[in-house]
């Protein structure tokens, strides 16, 4: 056989395969937008992507059958607020992610994020946005590795460096006043702030998170409306940090895309932020993970101070995506398995285990500009999709149990056990 008939034979061969049928078999299948399940439904995928889906589907002939009749299958899970190239060490950084950033070189920072990335696709996370404490834009450098298959992951929203006001989110000397970066781009006029921005574009942010109250002098609503608009000319969507209630309600009077965390929002703010379309990403540590860096007391009342707020901006009707900010290695557990334990927080502040489910789906894609392609399961959807053993709608606690995995059509995590 000469060569160019050889190469036109495996040619051949790769495009058959990768338009082979997938016909997925589901015992329960959760529509997270409605909050229903129904049950013995068939997913028909090809070319990473969802078909048809339905109950009495035809499966093609030659098409490869993947059994998930006895568990629940539904699109994969987001985390909106996350931070893979940064991996806190408890016993070296005694818990506090400023020691990390001094540590970890920027190829340090790269790998963390490929470990991490990994870790949180296995644990049923397809879409994950990265907010930032990347150091030096590593977080860029993963995403295209994912996106080129090079490494497993899920899709990817990064923001690079975070823009700030001078000394971001450290206290800084004035004998070492550039230890905090690369990490954060510090932007105090406008013509810092439209430096900072399309620098971040540049080098391949997909969202711009801004720091907006850390320091005395922070971030007026003029300078928020004018990093939102100049951001937009990027089309990109700006993320903002806020932890005292005057950065809230800045924040919340400019209509950002998101606000992040929300430790001192009042209700009045909450209330303004959804009349503005604003998201909420709260980040609110389980109390278990609080305790490993904080006193036990301090622990207790952050954990209230947090689910406090969470519920009010789940009772006042405030679009709420699910976001962790989980950054700390602890013993027994991987970044995804970590990460999903931030549904306890959720179940705490009464959220139904419908509205979770939005959370960390609909609501989620949404605010990252990825509706039209994930978050449900639909025909023309990317077949982004996990399963559990139970229906998530009736026990949550199933999501903790992941036991299939597959992003863009392609299974990353199958367990032998489900069968």
């Amino acid at each position: 056989m000469n060569a160019r008939l050889l190469f036109l034979l495996l040619a051949f061969c790769s495009s058959t395969a990768q338009a082979q049928t997938v016909a997925i078999r589901a015992g329960r299948l959760v529509d997270p937008e409605a909050g229903t399940a129904a049950t013995d439904q068939v997913i028909l995928v090809e070319n990473g992507r969802v078909t048809a889906v339905g109950p009495d589907l035809d499966v093609p002939p030659g098409a490869e059958v993947i059994d998930l009749s006895r568990s629940t299958v539904m699109p994969g899970l987001f985390d909106a607020h996350t931070h893979l190239c940064m991996s806190v060490r408890m016993d070296r950084d005694r818990g506090n992610y400023y020691w990390t950033t001094l540590n970890d070189p920027v190829a340090a920072r790269a790998i963390d994020g490929v470990v991490n990335a990994r870790t949180m696709l296995d644990a049923g996370f397809t879409t994950v946005r990265d907010v930032g404490n990347e150091g030096n834009h590593a977080c860029s450098a993963v995403r295209r590795s994912i996106e080129r298959g090079r490494v497993p992951g899920p899709t990817l929203i990064n923001a690079g460096r975070i823009i700030a006001p001078f000394g971001g989110q450290f206290t800084l000397q004035p004998d070492e006043p550039d230890l905090a970066e690369p990490e954060y781009a510090f932007a105090d006029t406008r013509d810092e702030m439209v430096h900072a921005i399309r620098e971040n574009a540049h080098f391949g942010a997909r969202v711009i998170k801004v720091v907006v109250d850390d320091q005395r002098y922070i971030y007026s609503v003029d300078d928020l409306r004018f990093m939102r608009d100049e951001a937009a000319r990027a089309g990109l969507r700006l993320a903002a940090h806020v932890y005292t209630t005057a950065g809230a309600h800045n924040a919340a009077e400019a209509g950002v895309a998101s606000m992040e965390h929300l430790n001192g929002i009042t209700d009045e703010d909450l209330l303004l932020a959804r009349q503005n379309g604003v998201v909420a990403v709260f980040t609110p540590f389980p109390e278990w993970v609080l305790a490993q860096f904080r006193t036990p007391e301090r622990a207790v009342t952050e954990y209230r101070a947090e689910i406090d707020r969470l519920a009010a901006g789940y009772r006042l009707g405030v679009p709420i995506a699910f976001g962790t900010d989980a950054i700390h290695e602890l013993p027994g557990y991987t970044r995804g398995t970590l990460a999903i334990t931030w549904i306890d927080s959720y179940v705490e502040a009464g959220f139904s285990n419908a509205d979770l489910l939005r959370s960390m789906t609909t609501v989620a894609a949404r605010l990252l500009g990825v509706e039209a392609d994930r978050g449900a399961l639909r025909p023309g959807m990317a077949a982004d999709l996990i399963a559990t053993p139970l229906n998530p709608l009736d026990d949550v606690q199933t999501l903790r149990a992941v036991h299939f995995v597959m992003k863009d059509g392609r299974v990353v995590r199958d367990d032998a056990a489900r069968r």
